[in-house]
């Protein structure tokens, strides 16, 4: 019995706005976190070619895309700094 009542119970409107409002942000999330994987696989091919002054450029763009995405909230501020440092440390190959 108490089954059959919580079936038909209606979802209230906050919720339903909360599941939309959930997935807008998880849209634009996943599109800026493709595009900053898109810099970094950029940055690599780059590096693969030894091209300093192309290196550097990517570098900049990677490094503009993390911090962006701190100031939105898509990444942590630890993450961010750990991949820069990273890619930073990697790009001296070039």
């Amino acid at each position: 019995m108490a089954e059959d009542k919580k079936a038909t119970k209606a979802r209230r409107p906050q919720a339903l706005k909360r599941d939309d409002q959930s997935a807008a942000r998880n849209l634009r999330n996943r599109s800026f976190k493709a595009k900053v994987t898109t810099a970094v696989r950029s940055l690599k091919g780059t590096v693969a070619e030894k091209d300093a002054a192309k290196t550097k450029s990517q570098l900049n763009v990677v490094f503009s895309l993390m911090d962006k995405g701190v100031k939105k909230g898509i990444f942590k501020l630890n993450k961010a700094s750990r991949v820069k440092a990273r890619l930073s440390a990697f790009s001296k190959q070039a």
